[in-house]
């Protein structure tokens, strides 16, 4: 009967190819397969009746109330043109460098990631604000769409990133299930902001990694004759200031208030919100019509990652009743290489599942399966976050199905090619793949920071 589990699993992903909304696919299948089993006797319809404890569980649950908060912190900076001016003032500063406008892409993309933490946005603001000018600087189309998604991805590990938020409410409850389920009945906790603390010593080693190879390479990308024909503009301190000072006063309000324990990351997102309208109304960027447009945009994608969470409870359920679970922890039990092995085999899957899947079902739809059971064989579950969001993080990257490839190919000029963009990013999946090598091999690069704090 467990193998109906895995059958119900590849189903989904089959009806989720035929582009039906996730939601309802997750949902309608996982119920469609209970009504068929308790017809012929193999599931306890019982397990249903958990369902609408789950949904309440969902919509009362204080740790999500951060997610609106920060998607519409995202969505008020993007339309207040911040972004915009600080990429200006950042490639005026570095212009005269020979690769000084790309080292400001991944400057400013660090600092957009950590204002808005949201992977789609970052990737569409700078593909239109910096692609055409990196083109018309000389720079080869392939390195400078590469530098652009990379960076546009910083959202999903840098906090406050909603890939974070996700993350850390499933893990802790995955964490206290895997404690009960080996016998400890005082479980520990983790929390969004662990995973926050845990999060930024492998950002930070991310984006010097990145800056290394734009100082190593980007020179080479560069049309001599193009370069040498423009001539970047002076600008004066108070410009600087003015473009520099609202994102790092912002980014100071949000992590400085959860680093230094005076803020929840809810109450934190609260902060970030008000900051983002605060910043709108003082750049004269804020009237009815585009508070409204932010209104909307917010409640589209907080509905959408509510309803997502309630089709993978229900999926969840009803994976667990045909004894999904028990098959995986049968499955990982009898690998070879223990422990490693079962978190290597599960960084495979949900790499490949990010072709297919946005971050948002993995977080609910995965992670719940296999995360107590790697918890209850001894996985630091901060640890395990990072390595997941890092992993994302590189398949939303790779070719030919990665997500950021599809938002940068939505707004790049009809002369870059699709395979620049597939060419410009390899060397930068490369580096991602080396910072998942080194956080598996020197796991205290994630824990360390935790546990000072």
């Amino acid at each position: 009967m467990e193998y109906i589990s895995l059958v119900m699993f590849v189903v989904v992903c089959l009806v989720l190819l035929l582009g039906y909304p996730v939601a309802y696919s997750l949902a309608g299948t996982a119920l469609i397969f209970a009504g068929v089993g308790a017809f012929f006797g193999v599931f306890d319809t019982s397990y249903l009746q958990a369902v609408p404890s789950r949904l309440f569980g969902i919509v009362s649950n204080q740790t999500l109330i951060a997610v609106p908060l920060f998607v519409f912190m995202g969505v008020m900076l993007e339309k207040s043109r911040i972004a915009e001016n600080l990429l200006l003032a950042m490639e005026q500063v570095l212009g005269r460098l020979k690769s000084g406008l790309a080292v400001s892409v991944v400057l400013v993309g660090m600092l957009l990631a950590a204002s808005t933490g949201i992977v789609g946005a970052t990737v569409v603001t700078m593909g239109l604000l910096s692609l055409p000018t990196m083109l018309k600087k000389g720079y080869s189309p392939s390195f400078a769409c590469g530098a652009i998604c990379a960076t546009g991805t910083l959202g999903q590990i840098i906090p406050p990133s909603i890939a974070l938020v996700l993350l850390g409410d499933v893990l802790s409850s995955a964490f206290q299930q895997a404690q009960l389920n080996i016998g400890i009945f005082s479980p520990e906790s983790v929390s969004v902001a662990d995973l926050f603390v845990g999060a930024l010593v492998p950002g930070a080693i991310l984006v010097a990694m990145y800056l290394m190879y734009v100082l190593l390479f980007a020179g080479r990308q560069i049309d001599p004759s193009i370069e040498q024909t423009e001539q970047q503009p002076a600008i004066s301190v108070g410009t600087l200031v003015r473009a520099l000072f609202p994102p790092l006063i912002l980014i100071f309000m949000v992590l400085g208030s959860i680093l230094a324990g005076f803020a929840t990351p809810t109450e934190a997102a609260g902060v970030g919100a008000a900051g983002a309208l605060f910043l709108a109304l003082i750049n004269n960027q804020l009237d009815l019509p585009k508070l409204q447009e932010v209104m909307m945009s917010t409640t589209k994608v907080t509905s959408m990652v509510f309803l997502i969470l309630i089709g993978a409870s229900i999926f969840s359920l009803v994976f667990r009743g045909f004894g999904g679970e028990e098959l995986i922890e049968e499955l990982f039990a009898s690998l070879p290489g223990g422990v490693f092995a079962a978190v290597l085999l599960v960084m495979v899957v949900i790499f490949l599942l990010g072709f297919i899947l946005d971050f948002i079902e993995i977080t609910f739809v995965v992670v719940p399966l296999v995360a107590p059971v790697l918890l209850a064989m001894g996985v630091d579950p901060i640890w395990l976050g990072i390595m997941i969001a890092v992993n994302l993080q590189t398949s939303f990257l790779t070719p030919p199905f990665g997500f950021a490839l599809f938002y940068l190919r939505g707004v790049a000029p009809p002369e870059v090619k699709t395979s620049d963009i597939y060419k410009g990013v390899i060397p930068f999946i490369i580096i991602q793949l080396l910072l998942l090598s080194c956080l598996a091999i020197w796991p205290n690069l994630v824990t360390w920071l935790p546990s000072l704090l």
